[in-house]
């Protein structure tokens, strides 16, 4: 499972099952080092192909037009992006840099899709119980949560203390969501783990999910994006989520976001 798992396309389960092997296992996690270093070398400036704008622009724009006559197509069919492939190949003569774009369309095409943001969530909770690190600052006192993300992540997130409504703080650390760093805090309910994750982005529906045994809740508010998801239960989470608005709205001017 190692390359799906360097490419991002194991799902949470079985990237936390591989993780958790490679805590004890010396010959994959060497194995992993070769991987992440390979990766690194093709990545390099004058070893990666890249495209040439001209090809790039007229693909980009026969796909425009392929949309908008075709409104009601939201993704083109497979067979559809080769046969313009093809085209293109034959109005260009069969250049080579063009033969090379036709595959690695192709390829792409056909290979398996990226997990979505629920499961990033799911797996970041897991990874976060597995490895025993729920924190990089533990404490209940916001006072010193919130400005330990001073210079870690290009935003201010609200923390509250929601120990008197029986969801206590535990503390707060930085994740890789979604292609950025976010913020994350950890509270907990009884028992049960429950982490937020925080980040800017567009204001959204307020939605709730259930994935692999745990509970989501994504809500916004004043530019900032909200996930939360634990074990505990659906009403749980959903009378976390209201304290933790309520709470957020009273916070003083200067430490709203």
């Amino acid at each position: 499972m190692l390359h799906g798992l360097v490419d991002g396309e194991l799902d949470s389960i079985h990237s936390a099952q591989f993780e958790e092997h490679l805590a004890g296992c010396a010959s994959c996690s060497a194995a992993l080092e070769r991987v992440t270093a390979l990766r690194e070398v093709i990545g390099e400036a004058g070893v990666k192909w890249r495209m040439p704008e001209e090809v790039r622009s007229r693909v980009l724009g026969s796909l425009s037009l392929e949309n908008a006559a075709h409104p009601q197509k939201l993704v083109m069919s497979e067979d559809g992006i080769w046969a313009q492939i093809i085209t293109f190949i034959r109005q260009w003569s069969l250049l080579p840099s063009l033969a090379a774009l036709a595959a690695s369309v192709f390829l792409f095409i056909n290979l398996p899709r990226g997990v979505d943001i629920e499961d990033q969530i799911v797996a970041s909770h897991v990874h976060s119980l597995l490895a025993d690190h729920l924190a990089d600052v533990p404490t209940s006192d916001r006072h010193t949560v919130k400005p330990w993300f001073n210079g870690k992540v290009d935003f201010s997130p609200p923390v509250v203390d929601l120990a008197a409504q029986g969801f206590p703080l535990v503390g707060g650390r930085v994740d890789y969501i979604g292609g950025r760093v976010v913020a994350a805090l950890v509270y907990r309910l009884r028992g049960h783990v429950i982490n937020l994750f925080i980040w800017p982005g567009a204001a959204t529906a307020q939605g709730s999910a259930e994935r692999e045994g745990y509970h989501i809740s994504e809500w916004s508010n004043g530019g900032l994006v909200f996930w939360a998801i634990s074990d505990a239960s659906a009403e749980d989470l959903a009378v976390f989520r209201k304290n933790f608005t309520a709470q957020a709205s009273l916070a003083p001017e200067k430490e709203r976001p």
